[in-house]
């Protein structure tokens, strides 16, 4: 009897066909991409200053820590804090300018505007929580305050759309992500090959992102710079004296964090038009 029972058994297991085995890798890549999103999608927040909701990795108060431990080594990577009284002045003049006339919805970040010794590298750039600097290079090429307020207005926009808090954000979901794919992908021999090409998809991702974060700064510099008083026109000959500095160069667009000078004008005009539809205001500094 029981034999016979042990029989049907084996040929009922038989007539089921093969059992369905789920990779104990497989359980964790999705764990792992799901806590993943639910991190991501969990912090949310509300820019006043870009109307948008963001997901950001800090508070403000981390982005201030963080900025501040992060500036005396930027400065250094850039020769030091520059030794012109006058222009350093005129830097923090100007910022200080575009800190009064900030709309009150801005978050209270400490402001401070720093130019850098560096004469060989045309850059300005911004650390979380409000460092802002701009190299000696680029200073001596700009012709107006306006041009400077400008550079200025541009990196307090990054600041204030929390530009930074939010690529944190981003990048830890990509890598997120590409360990959930590269753990799913070993129990098929393919680890490696496809963890690869997930970070590639996730770079380019995060380049886009980059790409629209430029054109938001941009069109947040214009505000804040006619609001300090200054002809936002002159954001236009930075972005002119930008391509000159990159020398022509052929580089993709598509492969750069930073969008093409050119395409950037096309983008400002139309911003200044939308923003002014009678035209930008006289009596405004160039």
């Amino acid at each position: 009897m029981y034999t016979r029972y042990r029989d049907e058994q084996a040929m009922y297991r038989s007539n089921r066909g093969p059992q369905l085995r789920i990779s104990p890798r497989l359980v964790l890549a999705a764990v792992i991409a799901i806590v993943t999103l639910i991190g991501y999608y969990s912090r949310s927040s509300h820019n006043p200053i870009t109307g948008r909701t963001q997901r950001v990795a800090l508070s403000p108060a981390q982005e201030i820590a963080l900025g501040l431990q992060s500036a005396p080594e930027m400065a250094r990577q850039f020769g030091g804090l520059s030794a012109d009284r006058g222009a350093t002045a005129l830097v923090e003049s100007i910022g200080a300018k575009l800190v009064a006339a900030l709309p009150p919805e801005a978050h209270p970040y400490p402001f401070q505007y720093h130019l850098l010794a560096d004469r060989n590298t045309v850059n300005a750039f911004a650390l979380p929580g409000g460092q802002i600097f701009i190299t000696e290079a680029l200073y001596s090429r700009l012709k107006t305050e306006g041009q400077l307020a400008g550079v200025l207005g541009h990196e307090t926009g990054h600041v204030l759309a929390r530009h930074s808090a939010e690529q944190m954000a981003k990048t830890q979901l990509a890598q997120g992500l590409v360990g959930a794919a590269g753990t799913a992908a070993s129990d098929y021999g393919a680890g490696g090959a496809a963890q690869q090409t997930a970070a590639a998809v996730a770079q380019f991702s995060l380049m886009k992102y980059g790409r629209n974060d430029e054109i938001e700064a941009d069109a947040l510099g214009l505000r804040f710079m006619h609001a300090a008083g200054y002809d936002p026109r002159a954001l236009i000959g930075v972005m002119r004296i930008l391509a000159e500095a990159s020398g022509g160069s052929d580089r993709p667009e598509f492969m750069s964090t930073h969008p093409n000078p050119g395409n950037r004008i096309e983008q400002i005009k139309n911003a200044i038009a939308e923003r002014f539809p009678r035209g930008v205001p006289d009596g405004l500094v160039p």
